[in-house]
């Protein structure tokens, strides 16, 4: 039996986005995306939990939370 695999992945506090767009142009992986221009959304499957969206979200409504792989 293999032990589970716990990886990080990418959350957008979805009420508290302003759809800047900051996180889609550093994202290495096109992981995230703006819809309707209302907020952003990580496409879970794409996102390798580097988080550099994090890190360059200027109003800090992304976070990096653990996602078993």
């Amino acid at each position: 039996m293999n032990p589970v695999k716990i990886r990080r992945k990418a959350a957008v506090n979805q009420s508290a986005c302003v759809a800047c767009g900051c996180c889609v142009k550093v994202c290495p992986r096109q992981a995230i995306k703006v819809v309707r221009g209302i907020a952003a959304r990580v496409l879970r499957e794409k996102c390798v939990g580097c988080g550099k969206c994090a890190a360059e979200c200027p109003a800090s409504v992304i976070s990096m939370q653990e996602a078993e792989a």
